[in-house]
C-alpha cells in the first residue's frame, strides 16, 4: 500500500475521440475530465476547475484543523473560488479570490487571521504550489 504522505497517484484514460477523460486516483471514485467545445464537449471538470476545487478544500481543510484544535465551534462551513485566467498562453490563473463562509458562535476575527496565515504560510500545499505564479487572496466571513 502507498503512504499517501509520501507519494500520491492518479492516472487518465481519455474515454472519446475528443479530450474528455476519465481520472482516478488511489482507488477512489473516477472523476470526468473535459474541456471547453470546440476542442471538449463540456462533460466533464476542466483541470482549471480541478484546481480551484483542490485549492479550496486544501484551504479548508487546513483552517477546519486549526480551527479544531483551538476547540472552535463550527456549524458549517463553504469555500468559494473564483479564478481570472490570463490572456496569453498558457492561459492559467492570473489571480484566484477565495471566500471563507463560516459559521461559528466562537470563532473571532483575530482567530481567522492566525489560522488563515498558518494555512498560506506552510500547511496547504496547493497553496505552496501556485505561490509566485498566481496571486491567491483568501479572505473570511464568520456569521456568528
Amino acid at each position: 500500500m502507498i503512504d499517501k504522505s509520501k507519494e500520491l497517484t492518479a492516472s487518465v484514460q481519455l474515454i472519446n475521440d475528443r479530450l474528455h477523460f476519465l481520472g482516478k486516483a488511489d482507488g477512489n471514485e473516477p472523476v470526468s475530465i473535459d474541456y471547453i467545445p470546440p476542442f471538449g464537449d463540456n462533460l466533464g471538470y476542466t483541470s482549471l476547475e480541478l484546481l480551484l476545487l483542490s485549492l479550496s478544500s486544501c484551504i479548508g481543510s487546513a483552517v477546519l484543523l486549526f480551527l479544531r484544535r483551538m476547540n472552535k465551534t463550527i456549524s458549517s462551513c463553504e469555500i468559494k473560488a473564483a479564478g481570472q485566467r490570463r490572456e496569453e498562453h498558457p492561459t492559467g490563473f492570473r489571480n484566484i479570490d477565495v471566500t471563507i463562509l463560516i459559521e461559528s458562535p466562537d470563532i473571532s476575527d483575530d482567530d481567522m487571521s492566525k489560522v488563515i496565515k498558518l494555512t498560506e504560510d506552510k500547511y496547504c500545499p496547493v497553496y505552496s504550489m501556485i505561490r509566485g505564479t498566481t496571486d491567491v487572496r483568501i479572505r473570511c466571513i464568520v456569521n456568528n
